[in-house]
């Protein structure tokens, strides 16, 4: 197990009704507050009216920037930069899902910075002061409200690039599960196959003797499978609708992450995708991790085989375990396919056409990935895998 620090300051305000609270605790933080959010479903539901009653019985003066979009885009991110500076912002709400935040914490490390706020997701500056973060989750997802990084899509080249720092670490996020039951099965889908990508990214590594962190792996896991089709089809049950919100959170809080190195080179292949298709993310997670999946399980087919057998209950073959592993594999391609996710390109009409343009971009900084360092001509057959 590595030497490891563990340190999430973020406080989790779970359950019903709870967004009632959030002018209380923004109000902490500033009395001039940034609203950020996407389209117009927060005002549709009400939860826009709800957030602006709390904050206006604090006397917090609110400044709004709604335009989110899946995918979020540094143009909109530079605009926020922008009005937090002219208007000395001291806090930023974020109400939505992975998207929305990932926005505000580059607002709010941007409104710190006297560059281009790109220059964080190049590798050119690092964030060393940030605003302070609220979040009101509507989409259980990223895992964003209550992790360290973010990402952001620049148009021009269409990147999609990480970047991260604790002082990114929302201060708060309030998680009522009401608050998802309208989301749409496939949107919820791709936040079930997101949280589940987080945990892979996490469970595959060549880090021996880090038991405790693959059992919460393994559980979490099973939690998301096992209320995943409930949430779709019965998407006003309250417990399954919690399981899904508070497995999200788990998943991407970096308490799994805790003495092991994680690999993260799936997440970076499919941004390339989402880069130039904007495709859900979780859609092209679905896709891409078990062509991945496909390619580097030799490299330890024990852990593999756990994976089968731990989170699918495959029979472990003792004489074959690399049919064993393989099962597994189908196993996770059968289980998306059945919330409705693509597994394969062709499902979402992409071709090969920017395959060799991709996996250049993805490696033009590093090789992907940690369990098994992955090339250019990797990360294009790991394409080719998953037509």
């Amino acid at each position: 197990m590595q030497n490891f620090t563990f340190d999430n300051k973020t406080k989790i305000i779970f359950g019903k009704d709870k967004e009632q609270v959030v002018g209380e605790e923004s109000v902490v933080y500033g009395k001039k507050l940034l609203l950020h959010y996407g389209g117009g479903s927060i005002k549709e539901s009400g939860l826009y009216d709800t957030v602006l009653n709390s904050l206006k019985k604090q006397n917090v003066e609110v400044y709004e920037l709604g335009g989110v979009k899946p995918n979020p885009r540094v143009s909109l991110v530079r605009e926020g930069v922008t009005l937090c500076k002219e208007n000395n912002i001291d806090f930023i709400l974020a109400v939505g899902g992975g998207s929305v935040i990932d926005s505000a914490k580059a607002i709010a490390a941007g409104a710190k910075y006297d560059g281009d706020v790109w220059d964080f997701f190049t590798g050119k500056a690092g964030v060393t002061e940030c605003l302070p973060i609220g979040v009101v989750l509507t989409i259980p997802a990223a895992g964003s409200e209550s992790s360290a990084g973010t990402v952001i899509t620049n148009e021009d080249g269409d990147y999609k690039r990480a970047t991260g720092s604790l002082l990114m670490r929302p201060q708060f996020a309030i998680l009522n599960p009401v608050l998802t039951y309208t989301l749409p099965s496939y949107q919820t889908a791709c936040g079930v196959t997101d949280m589940m990508a987080h945990i892979l990214e996490r469970y595959f590594t060549n880090e021996k003797n880090v038991e405790l962190t693959d059992r919460l792996c393994e559980a979490t896991l099973k939690t998301i499978i096992n209320n995943a089709h409930t949430v779709i089809e019965e998407p006003t049950n309250y417990d399954a609708r919690a399981e899904i919100m508070w497995a999200g959170t788990i998943a991407h809080n970096d308490l799994l992450d805790t003495g092991r190195i994680g690999d993260w080179a799936s997440h970076d292949i499919e941004h390339e995708i989402s880069g130039i298709y904007d495709i859900a993310h979780g859609a092209g997670l679905a896709i891409i991790f078990p062509a991945w999946m496909k390619y580097v399980y030799k490299h330890d087919i024990n852990r593999f085989v756990q994976f089968a057998n731990r989170v699918w209950d495959v029979e472990i073959d003792l004489n074959n375990p690399e049919k064993t592993a393989l099962a597994g594999i189908k196993k996770l391609e059968q289980f998306f396919s059945s919330i409705g996710m693509p597994v394969s390109l062709k499902e979402v009409d992409i071709n090969d056409e920017h395959f060799t343009e991709m996996a250049k971009k993805a490696t033009e900084r590093w090789p992907l990935g940690n369990f098994v360092k992955l090339h250019a001509d990797d990360v294009e057959r790991i394409y080719q895998l998953a037509r």
